[in-house]
């Protein structure tokens, strides 16, 4: 143990980490360090927001805000009718580091999704989830010090390991080796050091029980180092989201939105930029644009497509002959894409942008550039499209929604603008939304297992009322929290509160962000690991 060492508080994220997860492998002995968190101090359920998703969610942790404040609200960002995957700039609120530093207190901050482009404070950061393999750190020039250190730091998985559990335990085990070093050069008071492959192996591989052990048994080894070299005296686990297995239906809003007259589609073409027709091309050259000229190939898929031989309609045939995932791993997305029947966004009413949004957004005259719905009868559109989704069923007669509703009943603040119009929440996190057109409805979820809105937090350290345990705990309770155990008031525009097993330091105003730029941070592979998790379609 480090008894020079600064270190009073460390957040520990894991991503997706909750009961269904941790359980098993407590009773497994699989990460004692990990447990003994959760047995020497307090700890509960973590309710997530809504969307409970990743790029969402951790800026809502690390602001203790809702999305109305800072302004994101998925993996995507849109103008119109384009797109950008968010990134730090985003974020209209200032993290947690960030308002420590306005206090002299220096952090040192590992894999923190959407943290990239990192801005000004006192301390460390490495960028994660959302930001290229070689993101710009602050301070300037640190990634290339971590690697020079540590021989080898990956923001992602290696793509050429052998096998997914050995390359994502090589990620767990450079996030510690990091975190140590840069706690040793930088002395921080605070540390915040999240895991992101917890969640992804639940996307690629939920029941490679293996490789999820694994996975754990490396984060408790290094969280073990950790603890043991710093001792910092309050320690607090929280995760963003749960997870578990998707025992419902996939619903395809759009197809639904169409049939209910609010979509209209054109078969073939370049269509509006989405993932699919950008993916195999203009990002993985490295191209920061979603606009792209179609091949030989694409154009000929989207003549076919105009004669009515479209995408969908040929998966149906392969999907009759079972050949269909045979097909769609060696096609280019970008050609699949081109003969597709797509949403006509800009002559479309409403429909749904980006599943991981779960809400559908109104082409509004005055606010798209070509919209629909005039502004006299924004109300009453959107009314009717909350009636057509509310009266939803699954083909075994159960409601797909627990809850249609006006955006204003989920976010509140100065960028509730950038909402969807309309929030979608499915019945028990069991059904699959997906904003793509079929030819059906319904079908099986695309990935057996999806995000869950029930996380998990641990709170332990000498200061810890145990007794007084979590409460409620909410996402937007975990900024506040680990202020107060700085002695650092919470900012008063925070929508969370000191957790009861804490003793609160009071509140004061802090300034919103106040550069207000946001840039382009565009990288080849960013795009193509979101839609490898499903996270894009």
């Amino acid at each position: 143990m480090d008894d020079d060492s600064s270190l009073q508080t460390l957040l520990v994220g894991i991503d997706a980490a909750c009961d269904r997860v941790l359980e098993p492998l407590f009773a497994n002995d699989d990460v004692p360090t990990l447990e003994s968190l959760y047995e020497d101090g307090t700890s509960g359920p973590l309710e997530s927001q809504i969307p409970p998703w990743t790029a969402s969610a951790w800026p809502s942790m690390y602001t203790g805000k809702n999305p109305g404040k800072h302004g994101v609200f998925g993996f995507l960002s849109f103008e119109g009718y384009d797109w950008d995957v968010v990134n730090a700039s985003d974020v209209r609120e200032l993290a947690l580091w960030e308002l420590l530093s306005e206090h002299d207190i220096t952090s040192v901050v590992v894999n923190v999704p959407v943290t990239h482009p990192p801005r000004e404070f006192s301390g460390a950061l490495i960028p994660g989830y959302t930001a290229p393999e070689d993101p710009a750190c602050h301070p300037d020039g640190l990634l290339a010090d971590v690697r020079d250190e540590l021989g080898e730091y990956r923001v992602y998985p290696d793509e050429d390991a052998d096998d997914l559990a050995s390359a994502s335990s090589d990620c767990v085990r450079m996030r510690g080796e990091a975190f140590r070093y840069l706690a040793d050069r930088f002395d921080p008071e605070f540390g915040f050091l999240e895991f992101q492959v917890t969640d992804s192996i639940f996307h690629k591989e939920p029941e490679n029980d293996a490789a999820i052990r694994a996975i754990y048994r490396e984060l408790d080894r290094q969280l073990a180092d950790i603890l043991e070299t710093y001792d910092p005296d309050t320690v607090i686990v929280a995760s963003d989201h749960g997870m578990g297995p998707y025992a419902g239906h996939e619903f395809r809003a759009n197809e639904h939105l169409r049939r209910e007259g609010y979509v209209e589609t054109k078969d073939g073409g370049e269509g509006m930029p989405t993932w699919a027709t950008v993916r195999d091309d203009s990002l993985k050259a490295g191209e920061e644009t979603t606009r792209r000229d179609p091949g030989l190939s694409e154009r000929t898929m989207a003549a076919a497509a105009k004669a009515g031989l479209t995408s969908q309609r040929l998966g149906a045939i392969l999907e009759r002959l079972g050949l269909a995932d045979l097909v769609a791993a060696a096609v280019p997305s970008g050609l699949v894409s081109a003969g597709a029947t797509q949403v006509d966004f800009p002559n479309s009413q409403a429909y749904v942008r980006s599943r991981i949004e779960l809400g559908v957004r109104l082409n509004l005259e005055g606010r798209e550039p070509n919209g629909q719905v005039p502004q006299a009868e924004y109300e009453a559109v959107r009314t009717r499209v909350i009636d057509a989704l509310r009266s939803v069923r699954t083909p075994d007669g159960e409601p797909v929604f627990e809850a249609v509703r006006p955006r204003e009943e989920f976010f509140h603040g100065p960028e509730s603008e950038r909402a969807v119009d309309i929030v979608t929440i499915p019945t028990d996190f069991e059904h699959f939304l997906s904003a793509t057109l079929r030819e059906e409805q319904f079908g099986p979820p695309s990935e057996p297992w999806n995000h869950k809105l029930e996380g998990t937090v641990a709170v332990t350290g000498a200061g810890v009322d145990c007794a007084a345990g979590v409460g409620s705990a909410h996402l937007f309770d975990i900024a506040p929290t680990v202020l107060a155990t700085l002695g650092v008031p919470a900012d008063e525009r925070m929508d969370g509160t000191v957790l009861p097993c804490v003793d609160p330091s009071g509140e004061t105003t802090y300034d919103r962000r106040n550069d207000g730029e946001v840039v382009e941070t565009a990288d080849e592979g960013v795009e193509q690991r979101l839609a490898d998790l499903g996270y894009l379609e």
